[in-house]
């Protein structure tokens, strides 16, 4: 059997919990503010979270933690309100702290401080944080977030630490508002100008800045934990002349897998190799399949670049299909392949180059969070307006949703908060209720996907695109999942008077068009800002 190992790399900044389950205070690391930064070359001002890449968070399964983000913005070419989306937590009893902007909280305006308080419950694995206010994440606010220490496939490693830890980004060298209005002008996309590994890059044209590097001793396992953070932009990540064994997806363990490259983020180990350079490629898709690039050096190899080709891939391995992941603990679709209690089809496409909906309706953000109506009392779907496009779900029910837009050739990965589901059929796979992949995020294209999870969680979770224009242009729907037991009972939502403070402070802000002020709802985007 081939070593396994992965790489300690070029570290990111970190903070790192108790070895026993605790309350974590967060203090300093999550100051959002702006800085310039030039991670390709290129210097630009930009949003970082503590530090840039954004600040790692390591904690231990338990943990009960607490983020004091203090909102420093300033740049008036970018927005100034800011909220964090712990991305793939289930957040039980505490949709408050969730993230999405008028969804579960209101933004946290310019000059002001929140604290985000969440316990990590039985979640272990590989998450990532990133900014839940329109597009502001492009402009930097994001980092990994990683729960120690479960984890029964232990035996395949020797090294899992902050070395460990690989972020796969695009970055723009625009700010990201003048990037969408760009995109409301001439319907396309904006196309990020480099790919960063672990926040290190290079762009067509530009300097040659020195590549990220992994260092990893010879004949020792490591467990790499993958991370794509990218608004945009899908990756194939591999290693010259190694192969890996995919154990984790989306902070679910997976039956071991090998393979030589993967086409979505997610975690695996690595086989061993004589000394040498080898380079890490991450080709951008669509665009640029040349530039991203690290370096694997082995101890005792010299500081050169590498000579490797991909053609020393190991033969006869294919490249990994999402179907081909298998869960590995309590495996199996909710309700088995018995009729779900509720069918939903969400029938999506672009109503024109610029507007993305979902069965006709573009999602449109209220003035008042989901979660503020629904503690208010709002119970039913006719509560909601058209444009904020709310699904109420019924508790404890097995909920089947029907994925399935247009070709445009584009690969949708659909995020669903509050849950982890069983994808019962993937774009290219075959109908599996007995063993099927879990995650929360599912790429959608040509043919749709059917997925299932159980409604055992009451809040308001947000479904959408995770391309960042996309979801701008209206590409979600909201589930107000169980809106009376988000009100009463053992598992209501826990609120807190700093929590009730946001819109107040939020709405306060001057009300106007500019990015230093309050935005005015418009008809189509959630421009909403501060």
């Amino acid at each position: 059997m081939a070593f396994k190992f992965s790489a300690t790399l070029l570290l990111l900044p970190i903070i790192i919990g108790q070895a026993l389950a605790a309350d974590l205070f967060f203090d300093l690391p999550l100051r959002v503010t702006n800085a310039i930064v030039a991670p390709d070359g290129f210097p630009r001002s930009a949003i970082q979270a503590g530090t840039f890449p954004g600040t790692s968070i390591v904690a231990m399964k338990g943990d009960t933690l607490h983020i004091n983000v203090t909102n420093d913005l300033h740049d008036p070419t970018m927005r100034r309100s800011t909220s964090i989306h712990w991305h793939g937590l289930f957040q039980a009893r505490t949709g408050s702290e969730d993230g999405p902007a008028f969804v579960n909280q209101c933004p946290i305006a310019p000059g002001q401080f929140y604290q985000y308080n969440f316990g990590l419950a039985e979640q272990t694995g590989t998450y990532w944080y990133h900014s839940h206010l329109s597009t502001q994440y492009v402009d930097g606010e994001r980092g990994a977030l990683v729960i120690y220490p479960d984890d029964p496939l232990k035996d395949l490693w020797d090294v899992d630490d902050a070395g460990t830890i690989i972020t796969l980004a695009d970055w723009y060298h625009t700010p990201a508002t003048q990037a969408m209005e760009q995109f409301t002008r001439d319907g396309h996309e904006p196309v990020p100008d480099s790919g960063l590994i672990n926040g290190v890059g290079r762009y067509v044209g530009g300097p040659e800045v020195p590549w990220a590097v992994v260092n990893v001793e010879a004949g020792k396992r490591y467990r790499l934990r993958v991370i794509n953070i990218a608004a945009y932009a899908g990756f194939t990540f591999s290693i010259d002349g190694h192969s890996f064994d995919v154990i984790e997806t989306d902070g679910i363990e997976t039956h071991p897998l090998v393979r030589h490259n993967l086409h979505f983020y997610l975690f695996s180990l690595t086989a061993n190799q004589p000394v040498d350079n080898y380079w890490i490629r991450a080709p951008m898709l669509p665009v640029d399949k040349t530039n991203v690039k690290a370096i694997l050096r082995y101890s005792g190899a010299p500081v050169v670049d590498p000579r490797t080709s991909q053609l020393a891939l190991q033969k006869g391995v294919p490249p990994l299909q999402e179907f081909q992941l298998q869960t590995l603990i309590n495996p199996g679709a909710p309700g088995g392949d018995a009729p779900a209690d509720r069918v939903i089809d969400l029938d999506f496409d672009a109503a024109s180059c610029i507007v993305w909906e979902i069965n006709g309706i573009p999602y449109v953000p209220p003035s008042l969070p989901t979660l503020l109506k629904v503690i208010n009392g709002a119970t039913l779907e006719s509560d909601f307006t058209t444009p904020e496009h709310t699904f109420v779900l019924e508790p404890n029910q097995v909920v089947e949703l029907r994925i399935h837009g247009a070709d445009h050739g584009i690969i949708h990965p659909f995020h669903l908060h509050g849950h982890a589901f069983d994808i019962i059929q993937s774009a290219s796979g075959p109908v599996n209720f007995v063993n099927p992949p879990r995650r929360d995020v599912v790429a959608v294209e040509k043919g749709g996907v059917i997925i299932r999870f159980l409604t055992d969680n009451p809040g308001p979770w947000f479904l959408h695109c995770h391309i960042d224009w996309h979801l701008e242009a209206g590409l979600a729907v909201v589930f107000a999942e169980a809106p009376v037991q988000q009100r009463i009972g053992n598992q209501s939502e826990i609120i807190t008077p700093q929590w009730l403070a946001l819109c107040p402070a939020y709405n306060a802000l001057p009300a106007g068009c500019g990015l230093n002020q309050r935005q005015a709802r418009p008809s189509t985007f959630r421009d909403r800002e501060g």
